[in-house]
């Protein structure tokens, strides 16, 4: 590589990086984040969600809400954390407690609508793979981040 092509190269990664720090900048500290509503629909009557939603969130501390979801399709229920300190740091080392808060809600909708925690299948090689491996830890990070 010549020293030019070395410099636009440099130049552009510099350019790139500042970027991506000017918009985790606005993204702001994470303190107003432990506020935010994590929701999720469920196929069933309020009256059946209600109590599993008391017993998955007891020893959490935090607000939760049941109403009928838009359009009479089911129930919402949410929740959100009282007083928990959140941030990027937390969520990138994977202590970021809304997680947990996530992975009940999610229990709470299969065991209302199937009657069981549905968990995804195992692998059906006795063999790790690099493809495999992929597999495994997408599953695993899954059932704490993502869509509910």
């Amino acid at each position: 590589m010549t020293v030019k092509t070395t410099g636009a190269v440099l130049a552009a990664g510099a350019v790139i990086a500042l970027g991506v720090a000017r918009k985790v900048s606005r993204r702001g500290t994470g303190t107003t984040e432990p506020s935010r509503w994590l929701a999720v629909t469920v196929n069933a009557p309020p009256e059946m969600v209600q109590q599993r939603l008391r017993d998955a969130m007891a020893e959490l501390d935090v607000e939760t809400r049941v109403a009928p979801a838009p359009g009479g399709r089911g129930t919402e229920i949410a929740a959100r954390l009282r007083n928990a300190a959140t941030g990027p740091a937390r969520r990138l080392a994977g202590s970021d407690p809304r997680q947990d808060v996530r992975r009940r809600l999610r229990e709470v909708k299969s065991l209302v609508e199937a009657d069981e925690v549905v968990l995804p299948d195992e692998s059906t090689t006795g063999r790790p793979t690099p493809g495999g491996a992929l597999v495994r830890l997408a599953t695993r990070r899954a059932g704490g981040e993502g869509r509910l």
